[in-house]
């Protein structure tokens, strides 16, 4: 049986940056130069998973570090903007990393991050942390990829609760995970998500459920595998569901900008948990969240509860 994922409340325990984000006509030659278009600043990194969350109902908090200069200020403004408290206080070593985010026309996006504060460890403790059978833990790879931060994560997965979700996100990082750290994460993780690009660099393969089954063998029993496969939707996998792997269409929509949408997908689909449904539905309305991120520009773009039962009901009358 898949265990069922229903915390109460989703924390992050690594990196929320600043995306410094600039519309592109297409990506620089090396030694060459753009000119951009729009270009603007929020919160971006795990803040865009929590926020997801939030506005799907489910209890948030963030358990990183944040700095004291204006990237900071930025984060924890976005932050009680959705109503997610910080739990810690701004450290005065120095600022939040940031993120250039370069956006072109058809909506791809790539990455340039530059570390802050909340790249190590510093003087917090992670066992410090105050948590429940009932919570989750979100992990991202950046997270994972920092060499003060990464090893102090994977031994603090060793020692959680017995029943909370961990949640990981390798990303864009997945092959630089340093394999010892990534074996000992995914070793108690609940829920393991990607896209496409990093299931194929994870798994060695093609094919998506292929590498869905693959990826599987490696958890613990229980747990879930969720591909993220663009517009395509997303592939499912666990010992728990009769057919596995499922493969789960998203619908239709016209991309402008992909950032931040598999944030949105992972956000909506732990709260869709956390809220009651089971694993095929979550991943369905993960999709449909998704699907509305891309029709946004910007980082954190989930839809809320409502505008999602609004697409949905819109859906319902085109069929």
């Amino acid at each position: 049986m898949t265990t069922e994922l229903r915390p109460q409340r989703l924390l992050s325990v690594g990196s929320i940056v600043a995306d410094i984000r600039i519309d592109v006509p297409h990506l620089p030659p090396r030694g060459g130069d753009v000119l951009g278009s729009t270009a603007s600043v929020s919160a971006g990194g795990g803040f865009n998973v929590l926020a997801a969350a939030a506005r799907n109902g489910l209890a948030c908090a963030f358990a990183g570090r944040h700095g004291i200069g204006p990237y900071g200020i930025r984060i924890r403004a976005d932050l009680a903007r959705e109503g997610i408290p910080a739990l810690l206080e701004p450290s005065p070593e120095g600022d939040s990393g940031f993120c250039v985010v370069m956006v072109e026309p058809h909506g791809e996006r790539t990455f340039i991050t530059s570390p802050g504060v909340e790249s190590e460890l510093g003087p917090r403790t992670l066992a410090s942390l105050a948590l429940e059978a009932s919570d989750a833990v979100f992990v991202s790879g950046y997270d994972l990829c920092y060499p003060a931060l990464g090893p102090a994560i994977a031994q603090w997965t060793q020692t959680l609760p017995v029943g909370l979700g961990l949640v990981v996100d390798p990303g864009p990082m997945v092959g630089e995970i340093p394999s010892d750290i990534l074996c000992a994460v995914l070793a108690n993780a609940r829920v393991l998500t990607m896209n496409r690009r990093e299931a194929m660099l994870f798994g060695a393969a093609e094919d998506l459920g292929q590498i869905a089954v693959r990826v599987l063998a490696r958890l613990a029993a229980g747990a879930l595998v969720i591909v993220r496969d663009g517009a395509n939707g997303c592939v499912l996998a666990s010992a728990g569901l009769l057919d596995s792997p499922v493969r789960i269409p998203a619908p239709p929509v016209r991309m402008i900008d992909s950032t931040g949408a598999g944030d949105a997908h992972t956000g909506v689909f732990v709260a869709a948990m956390a809220a009651g449904l089971d694993p095929v539905s979550a991943a369905r309305r993960a999709n449909l969240a998704a699907a509305v991120s891309v029709t946004r520009r910007g980082p954190a773009t989930a839809p809320t509860k409502e505008e999602l039962e609004t697409f949905l009901a819109a859906a319902r009358c085109r069929t």
